[in-house]
């Protein structure tokens, strides 16, 4: 309590008129009894002197002076005061306490000269004898309008003095008491007050570091009473609003967190308030440490900084489109910038939103691609058939044998286009589907052994070793054994089509590492390392004029990764041109006892 500074103020405050007061009261009284006492001695001397001019005024002129000077002391000493007889030339003719021989002339005192002009004269001068003020007064004295001489009493004022010295003490103990009793009133008082403001204060600078719990006791029913309610009443209500706040701040960095949208927000210096994991992947920041900092600073994609400034400067939505060149293919991203307001509709930054519409490009491209290839292929067979048709109607005298001839073009042609129609059939049923054919617990050996049986007749016509390694025991995986049975079948097709007379063709389904492996190896042309990561685009072929040859639809392979995909499986290819190429499948293996019923191969 002694170091509080407030303390110190409230008692300052409550001392500081009591000291006013008493220099005020005191200084007054003082002047009010030092100017009463100074008329009551003025007026006793005046009385005084009035006597002594009346004894003087039958004793001047006379020759008994001896009489006079008796008189007159026997009268200064009667009174207490100082009487003195002085003739009309300044001479002293009798004084109460000095020989008058031994005076000066004093007809040049100020209050001989006063009453030569006025009729009577006061002064007061220090007198170094008595070490005290001396108050003089004097009266003329006359007879028969004749000027015979001056009487004059004089008094000394040091009694005066001592009566202002015991008032002023007695002020100056007064005061004492009165400071005393003003400190003590006022460090009970500071004690009363200090103690619930330091407390309002504790809760106050609590509420500064976010500490809302705290709470006054709010007993009164004074003014601090009040305030310390109005205090609980703040801090509650700033708790409810701080945790909405928080609520509100933790749903919005969630939101920001789990969009797939990038997002940034600058303030109106273009410094970052805040970005999302998604947009510091496209631009190549770190969200944590990107805050506070200026954007051009934590990117530097100019496309990014300029839409910013733009909306800043505009006050506008401004959209753009944003190209990255990446190592695997260019980046597309659509960028909507738009500003941010505070509640009173000022500019205070702007907030971009980054789409990264890459795949759907790549679709787009994909889509128009297949549109233009197919159109293609569909368009080949179509027009050859026509061509052929054409011709033999047209030729009226064809030989049999070249209408054979012709026809057999047709049907290979029909059946080429029959084919293709198929593949884009499966193709388009796999990707349809919501959600894909039906899986269910099934024997892998069984689709896999049936797929392999059905084209040994084409390897042995085409003079092509097939070779089979089937596992003993049952390989379980959840899918669709149609699905899985053309998987392998147009793995393996693609492996005799592509493998010369007297090649060989293994064919292969063994498990590992949790995952199920058709692998189809071959000692055909093999395949380019440009061209190995291609070749499951729909209609790429490696070699088109032998692809086509063979009946080659382009779509095989694609079938083959969408029937893995949508098992939650993989496809992989390894090849050396000239030597022979291995594409594998891998498909996870179900848990054991998923299948029911085991085939038996």
């Amino acid at each position: 309590m002694i170091r509080s500074r407030f303390s110190w103020k409230l008692t300052a405050g409550l001392l500081l008129p009591i000291l006013i007061s008493a220099a005020i009261v005191g200084g007054l009284s003082i002047r009010s009894m030092e100017e009463d006492s100074r008329e009551e001695v003025r007026r006793s001397l005046a009385a005084q002197a009035t006597l002594l001019r009346n004894v003087a005024a039958a004793r001047l002129g006379q020759p008994q002076e001896s009489v006079l000077k008796r008189e007159v002391r026997s009268l200064g000493e009667e009174i207490g005061t100082r009487l003195t007889v002085i003739d009309a030339e300044g001479l002293v003719l009798a004084d109460s306490q000095e020989d008058p021989s031994s005076m000066d002339n004093l007809a040049s005192r100020p209050e001989i000269m006063a009453v030569r002009s006025h009729g009577s004269g006061i002064a007061t001068r220090y007198s170094h004898e008595l070490g005290a003020s001396v108050m003089h007064l004097a009266l003329p004295i006359e007879a028969d309008g004749r000027l015979l001489g001056y009487a004059r009493a004089s008094r000394s004022l040091s009694e005066i003095n001592r009566r202002l010295t015991r008032l002023g003490t007695v002020v100056a103990v007064g005061a004492a008491l009165a400071i005393l009793a003003a400190t003590v009133l006022g460090m009970v008082l500071a004690r009363n007050f200090v103690k619930p403001v330091k407390a309002m204060t504790a809760v106050a600078e609590g509420m500064a570091r976010g500490d809302y719990n705290r709470r006054l006791p709010a007993t009164g029913t004074d003014e601090l009473g009040d305030l310390a309610r109005a205090l609980n009443q703040t801090a509650k209500s700033s708790q409810n609003r701080m945790e909405t706040i928080i609520t509100d701040r933790n749903k919005l960095l969630s939101l920001l967190k789990g969009m797939v949208e990038g997002v940034v927000a600058v303030d109106r210096d273009e410094r970052v308030l805040q970005m999302n994991s998604a947009a510091g992947k496209i631009l190549g920041a770190s969200p944590e440490t990107s805050v506070s900092k200026p954007i051009w600073e934590v990117t530097r994609i100019s496309q990014v900084c300029d839409i910013l400034s733009r909306t800043l400067r505009s006050g506008r939505d401004v959209k753009d489109e944003l190209r990255l060149a990446t190592r695997s293919q260019d980046q597309v991203v659509e960028m909507l910038a738009s500003p941010l307001l505070d509640g009173e509709g000022e500019l205070v930054g702007a907030v971009v939103v980054l789409h990264d519409v890459s795949d759907l490009h790549r679709l787009q491209t994909v889509r128009r691609d297949f549109v233009a290839n197919a159109s293609h292929e569909l368009k080949t067979p179509i027009a050859a058939i026509r061509a052929l048709v054409e011709t033999v109607i047209d030729d009226q005298s064809m030989r049999s044998s070249d209408q054979a001839h012709f026809l057999a073009r047709i049907r290979n042609q029909s059946m080429r286009l029959s084919s293709l129609v198929a593949d884009l059939l499966t193709l388009s049923r796999l990707e349809s589907s919501p959600g894909g054919p039906e899986l269910r617990p099934i024997d892998l050996r069984e689709s896999f052994k049936g797929a392999v049986q059905a084209l040994l007749p084409t390897g042995e016509d085409r003079g092509i070793a097939v070779h089979t390694e089937v596992p003993e025991n049952p390989v379980q995986v959840l899918g669709d054994p149609e699905a899985l049975g053309q998987l392998t079948t147009n793995l393996l097709d693609n492996a005799i089509k592509y493998t010369g007379r007297g090649g060989h063709v293994w064919v292969r389904l063994k498990t590992g590492n949790g995952q199920a492996v058709i692998e189809v190896q071959d000692t055909g042309m093999g395949i380019a390392p440009q061209d190995q990561s291609r070749v499951f685009e729909r209609f790429y072929r490696v070699d088109k004029a032998r692809s086509r040859e063979l009946g080659g639809t382009g779509l095989g392979l694609s079938i083959v990764k969408h029937i893995a995909a949508i098992h939650q499986g993989r496809v992989f290819v390894e090849s050396t041109p000239g030597i022979g190429s291995t594409f594998r499948a891998s498909l996870p293996i179900a848990p054991l006892g998923s299948v029911h019923k085991n085939t038996t191969l």
